[in-house]
Formats: structure tokens, C-alpha cells, sequence
């Protein structure tokens, strides 16, 4: 059987460089070509991997081969009549889940970042040999990886394999030094992979995982998709973020977001954490397998167009942190938390009000994955409308059917037809389906949730399930939202989001037509003193408790190196921000809902 092999190690992993070969046993007797992706699925953001690749070299039995670059990430090699070896360098400096990381402490890739496509050849069977880094120093290096084994002990280098190309690049590999964590969900292994400095109660995460990987798998009916599964999770002091994969997930987190030994209660930081662990396995099934058609295939060489973005990370936002009250890791109070801090990210931004959670998504590339500083202005989320938007049919589906019909209803049959015909899901796909399932024309009511600009309903639909709808003003800077506040609420607004900044305040960004901007503040300026005073960010917080709707204070802020002063009026608080409570005698959706 003709197979596509690749070597992959480092020479030295302080040099940041992976050191890649590639055979081909039946190369393109015309000329072989050879690309690598531009952009990583799940991450919709042209990056240009091709960008880190150096010492690009071919050669076959004769000798070197001519190499022609037909653009920034495709060749063409000069033609061989034997086997042809490639052989490369890639560059690995991006902490991150989506590219590629290498020191002397760690290494880590998506093989979209190092694995060359040998075009014509990307449905062969794959193998790739991961060695360890020649010196002593790496010899108690191990390797974590969702790739099946062929000739390699768990967790130790070896000889991979891969269906083909698509396979190949879907399953990231960390290596080095780290903790594995096993448990067992509804029969398939899965495994923790810690990297970095930390402390932990294990048997605790991997309880709560195990408790999570199984609720999804219920959710959607056994049997799992995969045989195994793998979380890799880089700890660091200060990041976020994960990438879903078929059988794996990529997750970088702080420290202080696991389970402390000793630590009786999911604070904050680890209800994010596992929040995020319950995102990127719901993936699992909602888009590495139910995904738009636009996806089927990824073309990974320029930008894939859909509007679906909504549904395909709204929806698995929604049931993130939905699964975490229904399988019982947290109460009905803080899962109603977490969805009015959403609701309010969502009320904050003027965005909302100027582009729709579908032209969100189809405008990802551009705008999404490049935000600046008036980005809340300008743009939605997708994630955070779209995850609204699910809880809005999700609701309504309910009322209108009496709770026989959910969005649970809706996943499962796009599940159902996925494994019946493996189609993609279709603009107008959920949609359908909803109106099949409540028997209702429900057209422009989601027309509107989706394409729309409007308010969403979905106060109204709280309070018609048994939830109390507060909608106050922000009690301070660091407000997310959700929680209920003792005291007095600022009468006045700056409309502004400030963070400590050397020698001053710093401004991140600035409400369209809010008092800052009014005054001709500006993103990026640096305040030194307001009335003459210096003062930080608790000091700003406590003069602005005490001020009045059109004070006008003098502010002093330098922009780049020069001075100036304005005179800003303040305005009236705005209220933004949401607070969700149950009502005490909860209603019967609300129980069935929330799985009370």
C-alpha cells in the first residue's frame, strides 16, 4: 500500500526549530507539488503558516531536486522517478493553541503548521515518526497525542499513523515533561496531559471531566464518536483559549484555574475552566463531525465563507455552560450567572446593534479574529450572540410545545443525520427543523434572531420560564455582570474601559458617543490626573461613585509623548448589565430546562 511518511524531531528545541522530513514512494512524475494550510480549522484567521518554514530541500536517489515556489504556501518540486524526500525546518515560537511551540521546556504543534501536503496525494494512509530531541536533556521527555499508535508505547515517541491528510493535521502533539491524568467516560479512555507548574487535586479534575465527557455523550447517545480522548492543557500564568480536534482539544489556562488540593468549592476560575474543558468536547460532535457544507472539505488555502458560525459556536457556548448545572457541578444560581454575564458582554457593545450574529460569522476572517480598539462599537460575537440566540429557540421551542420539544431535539436529529448521511448542515438547516419540531411558522421570528439587529426576546422568555430580570448599571470596572450589588450604583458614566497603565490610567476602548469620547479622549491615551490629581484605577473608581451625571471633570492624558487636557462631561449610568434569579416557586419549564 502506497503511504506518505513523515520524521518529525528537533536537533535543538532552543533554537525553536522542528526539523521535518517528508517520503513520497510514488511522487507526481510531472513535477510533485506540495503545500501547507493557511489557516487551521476552528481558528478562522488566514495566519500563513508557510511564513516559518525554512531550508526548504528536495532530493531523490540521483541527487538534489529543483524546487519552484508558486506562491506563499504551494511548490513544485523537479520531477523524480524514485522516492522523493523532503526535508525542512519550521520555526515554533507561538504559545498558543493554534500554531506551533518549541523550547527547551516543552514542544507543541498543529500539524497544519509542519506537515507539507503532498498534493495528489492527500487521501493515502499516513505515518509520521515523532523522535525525541537527540540530547540527554530530553531523554525523560514523553509525548501526548490523540494520533493512533503504530510502533510507540503510550505516551512515548514513536510511529503514528493517520487515515490521510485530514487525519493527520487533526490530532496536535505536546511534548515534554508532564502530568497524564487517565479516567474512563462511558467506556472510552480519556486522558489529562498538564503541562507546566501547578498544583492540583486530580482524582477531583478527573472526576469532574469524567462527569462532564459523559453527560455529552448521553446528550447525543452512545456510542462516543472516538475510541479516545485527549486534553492537553498548557498551565501558564495568565491565558485562555482552546481549539477543538477530533479526538483531542488544545487548551491553555492559568494555573489558578484548577482545583486546588483541599478546595471544596468550584470558585470562579475553575467553573471557567471547566466551562471551557465542556466547549471543546461538545465539538466534538458540533463541527468536527455536524458542520456547514461550506466546510466539507476545509479548503485550508484562503478564507471558507458561512453564516453558520452562529449556530456551530453560539450553540456550543450555550450548552458549555448549560451541561455544567445539568449533569450538577454547579447550581441553578450560578449557571444563570454565567448567562447573564453573556447577556451582558452583548449589552455593552454597540456592535450589537450593527451587525447581525450571521454577518458576524461570515465576516470572521476580517473582523472577528481582528479586533481593535472599537471593535464593541462595530462588531457582535457570534459566540456570545449566537450562544443568546440558541437560548432564545431553546425557550421558545419550549413554551410553544409545552417542553416536549427542546433544542436538545434539534441537536440530536442534526447528529442522527450526520451518521445516516455524513451531508453538511445548510444555511436554513436548523431552522427547518425547529419549524417541523413546534409545528409553528417560526420564519421571521428566526429571521429576525439571526439575520436581525434588533433586541433579542430573551428577557422575556426568562421571565415567562420563572427567572427574574434585572437590568442595572455597572458598579464598577471590574463588573461583569450577574451578580446582585449591595449599595449605591454610580449615577455617572465615563464610557470608557481603562486598565492600569504605566505612570497613569491607560484606555482600551470608548464608547461611541460616550463622555471620553465626546471630550476627544482617544483609545491608547495615558491618564495622569483628573482635577489636578494623580490617581489609579481604585481611586478613579471611588471619584466616579461620587460624581453626578454632567460633572465635568479635567482630565490630563498624554497621547504618544505629547500632553493635553480635556474637559469631559460626564453622562448619565447606563444600564447594561444583567441579573438572573430564579423565582421561588420555579416554574415546571424552568425544572425541566435547567434538569432542577
Amino acid at each position: 500500500m502506497q503511504m506518505i511518511r513523515y520524521q518529525i524531531t528537533s536537533l535543538d528545541p532552543s533554537s525553536h526549530y522542528f526539523d521535518v522530513s517528508l517520503r513520497i514512494d510514488d511522487p507526481d512524475p510531472d513535477g510533485q507539488r506540495l503545500r501547507l494550510p493557511n489557516w487551521i480549522p476552528g481558528s478562522y484567521m488566514i495566519r500563513d503558516f508557510a511564513r516559518n518554514l525554512v531550508e526548504l530541500r528536495a532530493s531523490c536517489v540521483a541527487g538534489p531536486l529543483a524546487i519552484e515556489q508558486i506562491d506563499k504556501s504551494n511548490w513544485r518540486v523537479a520531477a523524480c522517478a524514485d522516492v522523493l524526500t523532503i526535508d525542512y525546518k519550521v520555526y515554533a515560537k507561538d504559545l498558543s493553541v493554534r500554531s506551533a511551540h518549541l523550547d527547551h521546556t516543552h514542544g507543541y504543534y498543529n500539524g497544519s503548521s509542519v506537515f507539507l501536503e503532498a498534493m495528489g496525494r492527500s487521501e493515502q494512509a499516513c505515518e509520521v515518526l515523532i523522535d525525541k530531541p537527540p540530547r540527554a536533556a530530553y531523554d525523560s521527555w514523553q509525548l501526548a497525542t490523540s494520533l493512533p499508535r503504530k510502533q510507540a508505547e503510550p505516551c512515548e515517541f514513536g510511529l503514528y499513523q493517520a487515515l490521510d491528510y485530514d487525519d493527520l493535521i487533526d490530532h496536535p502533539v505536546e511534548m515534554g515533561n508532564f502530568t497524564r491524568i487517565p479516567f474512563e467516560a462511558c467506556g472510552v479512555p480519556h486522558d489529562i496531559i498538564l503541562t507546566g507548574r501547578f498544583a492540583c487535586d486530580q482524582a477531583r479534575l478527573a472526576a469532574d471531566l469524567k462527569t462532564i465527557c459523559e453527560h455529552h455523550i448521553r446528550f447525543f447517545g452512545e456510542p462516543a464518536p472516538m475510541d479516545y480522548y485527549q486534553f492537553q492543557v498548557l498551565l501558564v500564568g495568565d491565558g485562555y483559549g482552546g481549539l477543538e480536534h477530533r479526538a483531542s482539544t488544545s487548551l491553555v489556562a492559568t494555573r489558578d484555574s484548577l482545583p486546588q488540593p483541599g478546595q471544596d468549592q468550584i470558585d470562579d476560575d475553575y467553573r471557567d475552566f471547566l466551562g471551557l474543558c465542556s466547549h471543546e468536547y461538545f465539538h466534538t460532535w458540533n463541527v468536527k463531525r455536524i458542520k456547514p457544507e461550506a466546510y466539507r472539505p476545509y479548503d485550508l488555502q484562503q478564507e471558507v465563507y458561512t453564516d453558520l458560525l452562529w449556530a456551530f459556536e453560539g450553540i456550543t457556548s450555550y450548552y458549555d455552560d448549560l451541561a455544567l448545572r445539568r449533569c450538577g457541578l454547579i447550581d441553578a444560581d450560578s449557571y444563570l450567572e454565567l448567562l447573564a454575564q453573556t447577556m451582558t458582554r452583548v449589552q455593552r457593545g454597540r456592535g450589537r446593534s450593527r451587525q447581525s450574529a450571521a454577518e458576524s460569522s461570515f465576516n470572521t476572517w476580517t473582523k472577528f479574529y481582528k479586533q481593535d480598539e472599537n471593535a464593541a462599537n462595530a462588531i457582535v460575537s457570534y459566540y456570545a450572540k449566537g450562544c443568546l440566540i440558541a437560548a432564545c429557540i431553546d425557550l421558545k421551542m419550549r413554551e410553544l410545545t409545552a417542553g416536549q420539544k427542546s433544542l436538545d431535539d434539534v441537536m440530536r436529529q442534526l447528529w442522527r443525520d450526520f451518521l445516516e448521511s455524513g451531508k453538511g448542515v445548510e444555511p436554513d438547516s436548523i431552522q427547518r427543523l425547529v419549524g417541523e419540531m413546534t409545528g409553528a411558522d417560526l420564519g421571521d421570528y428566526l429571521e429576525q434572531l439571526i439575520y436581525g439587529t434588533g433586541e433579542l426576546p430573551l428577557p422575556g422568555l426568562l421571565q415567562g420560564a420563572g427567572v427574574e430580570v434585572v437590568l442595572r448599571a455597572s458598579s464598577n470596572l471590574q463588573d461583569k455582570g450577574g451578580k446582585e450589588v449591595n449599595g449605591e450604583l454610580p449615577g455617572a458614566d465615563f464610557g470608557a474601559t481603562l486598565k492600569a497603565g504605566e505612570g497613569g490610567i491607560s484606555i482600551q476602548r470608548l464608547s461611541e458617543g460616550g463622555a471620553a469620547q465626546s471630550a476627544g479622549l482617544s483609545a491608547g491615551d495615558l491618564i495622569i490626573a483628573i482635577d489636578g490629581l494623580r490617581l489609579d484605577l481604585g481611586k478613579f473608581e471611588n471619584k466616579l461613585k461620587r460624581a453626578q451625571a454632567r460633572d465635568i471633570w479635567q482630565v490630563h492624558a498624554f497621547r504618544r509623548d505629547e500632553l493635553y487636557r480635556f474637559d469631559v462631561e460626564l453622562q448619565p449610568a447606563v444600564a447594561d448589565t444583567f441579573v438572573l434569579k430564579a423565582q421561588q416557586s420555579s416554574s415546571a419549564q424552568l425544572r425541566d430546562w435547567l434538569q432542577l
